[in-house]
């Protein structure tokens, strides 16, 4: 029983290490739900959709980091496309 648990700890450990040494390939969406016009960031490497999906794509995930996402985010709220 315990060779079993110390093979898991070291399993976690060495997954762990793995990922946080490979590099992330983030990009984000900016959604703008259809029924009340609020945008959202939503990140691609989420592995599911937006729900409900009543929204649209605004800006596609050629957006590389959330800063660039908040950006053009609140370029959208000062000219109206999106609301609070």
């Amino acid at each position: 029983m315990h060779r079993i648990l110390a093979l898991c700890a070291v399993a976690a450990i060495g997954f762990t290490a793995l990922a946080a040494s490979s590099p992330a390939q983030a990009s984000y969406n900016l959604i703008r739900w259809q029924d009340t016009g609020f945008c959202q960031i939503w990140d691609q490497s989420i592995p599911t959709a937006p729900y409900p999906a009543n929204y649209i794509v605004i800006i596609g995930s050629e957006v590389p980091t959330f800063g660039d996402a908040l950006v053009f985010k609140d370029g959208l709220l000062r000219n109206g496309t999106c609301s609070f």
